[in-house]
């Protein structure tokens, strides 16, 4: 009688490689590390104005390196951790700590002129996460994760935009006061890529894992 185990040379050949790729989520649930993540890079985005803004436009809404950290939250951290980190950062100044740009805090920034953008940071880093994932399958991945940084930025001006809206501006009007924002946020988002493929060079595992 033949024995129906397989052997090791029947093992060796399916074997798969280990440098094979499963971009299924590296983690299913967040643990003590993921956690840690969601919290500095939180913490990042409320350093980040620490730098100075530059107020321009008719409403004087400032140019910050807000829009950077968010792009980082969605490249590096993927859909769900790049969500709730910026909406941590969020939280965290309507409640009262001065963290928003010019060190306001608390919910009257919502009648800002900038309240369009600051809600719309929780969606842009989601879009920019959710397709940071597929953006690292490409072949051209620079291009594919600048491509989705773009994406969310369009999402983030967009929310700007209803924001101009609802302080009572005109559409022409409200689209010209947001134009402004475009060419830095482009470079911001070069930026982006670049530290975001670093980190994913030097972490593979943070949104993919690996088949040992």
């Amino acid at each position: 009688m033949t024995s129906s185990r397989p052997t090791n040379e029947t093992l060796a050949t399916t074997k798969k490689p280990s440098d094979s790729v499963d971009f299924t989520p590296a983690r299913r649930r967040w643990g003590a590390m993921d956690l840690s993540l969601i919290a500095v890079f939180a913490a990042l985005m409320a350093a980040s104005i620490a730098v100075p803004g530059i107020n321009v436009g008719v409403l004087g809404v400032p140019i910050t390196l807000q829009t950077l950290v968010v792009a980082l939250c969605g490249l590096v951290l993927g859909f769900g951790r790049g969500t709730a980190a910026v909406s941590l950062y969020i939280l965290l100044g309507l409640i009262g700590l001065p963290i928003f740009s010019g060190f306001r805090a608390g919910p009257a920034v919502l009648a800002s002129p900038s309240a369009g953008y600051i809600v719309g940071f929780i969606f842009g880093a989601a879009v920019i996460g959710l397709l940071a994932r597929f953006a690292l399958r490409s072949r051209w991945r620079a291009g594919a994760l600048f491509g989705a940084a773009m994406v969310g930025t369009i999402v983030v001006h967009s929310f700007g935009i209803v924001g101009f809206l609802i302080k009572g501006m005109a559409l022409p009007a409200a689209i010209a006061a947001d134009v402004i924002y475009l060419p830095g946020d482009v470079i911001k988002n070069v930026l982006a890529v670049v530290i975001a493929l670093s980190l994913h060079r030097a972490f593979p595992d943070l949104l993919v894992r690996r088949r040992k």
